[in-house]
């Protein structure tokens, strides 16, 4: 039998989101004047990794979806690229590189880009609805859809997560509970609700949205320990960011509290977990399989 991470090449699909993400706010409209719009526009162009929509897309062929889902995951990517805009504010991290250049707030001011960044909420489900629209989905998924993606990234998800870890940063959290309360909602809420929007938008019963929301769930905190791993082991080139900001913040991460092997460990156990409980349901395609395995082995 062929090696699923060796064969899988998801080029394509990360092209197809690049392109998608030209269309959110097209460089023509005028619904956002200068500078919001060019703020945004440079936020959506940031060269990522597009793991996000990437599952969108995954967990959308895993359950049978035919159709072109480019442009649900874009609406995903819209959102996370607003958490990094307000992540990199001076309020926040503040932090001057992104992706290899400048942060948003580097190159527009803090004003346009926090705007923007709020801005970019309305643009993400905005842009949702009408790959709803286009895939068919239905006015029950399409709801069931819009409403995951509001609870990832509110107050019990993103912003909620986001909230606890810079509480966090005035009390050092050495127990591993607590980390992964913070990580799971900071990170892994929406990489969660990207797996279960994938099911949902193609027509997935309830199991196997639940059994692709769960191995996602896992994915997303595995994503975070890696990043806290990489952010004390890896150079700010290598990165495209800044490197040691978590120390630097005094945020309580995952190295911080076990070290970087016990980290690693943690987080594969947990990527070989969510594989077996999507193996055990018949859902872990090449696909799903090549997305985890990067969670574990990127560098940056």
């Amino acid at each position: 039998m062929s090696d699923p991470v060796a064969v899988v090449d998801l080029g394509g699909d990360r092209s197809a989101i690049d392109a998608e993400l030209t269309r959110v706010l097209p460089p023509a409209s005028e619904e956002l004047s200068p500078p919001l719009g060019d703020a945004v526009r440079y936020a959506l162009a940031g060269p990522g990794k597009r793991l996000r929509g990437m599952l969108v897309l995954a967990a959308y062929r895993a359950v049978g979806g035919m159709g072109d889902a480019a442009s649900l995951a874009a609406a995903v990517e819209t959102l996370h690229a607003y958490s990094l805009v307000h992540d990199d504010l001076p309020c926040m991290d503040d932090d001057d590189v992104r992706r290899g250049r400048p942060t948003t707030h580097r190159a527009f001011g803090v004003t346009a880009a926090t705007v923007a960044g709020v801005a970019m909420i309305p643009l993400g489900m905005r842009a949702a609805v009408r790959a709803c629209d286009a895939l068919h989905c239905g006015a029950d998924a399409t709801r069931a859809i819009l409403r995951e993606l509001a609870v990832a990234v509110g107050a019990r998800g993103m912003i909620g997560g986001q909230l606890a870890d810079i509480v966090a940063e005035e009390t050092v959290v050495e127990s591993e509970l607590a980390l992964d309360s913070i990580h799971r909602r900071k990170t892994g809420a929406l990489i969660a609700a990207c797996a279960r929007v994938g099911a949902l938008a193609a027509g997935g019963d309830a199991a196997a949205v639940d059994t692709l929301g769960a191995f996602a769930t896992d994915l997303g905190l595995a994503f975070q320990i890696v990043d806290d791993v990489l952010d004390v082991t890896r150079t700010s080139v290598e990165l495209g960011k800044t490197a040691g900001r978590d120390v630097a913040l005094g945020k309580s991460t995952y190295p911080a509290a076990v070290g970087v092997d016990a980290a690693m460990a943690r987080a594969t156990a947990l990527v070989h977990d969510g594989c077996d409980r999507l193996a055990r349901a018949g859902l872990l395609t090449p696909a799903l399989q090549r997305l985890a395995d990067l969670v574990i082995t990127r560098t940056r």
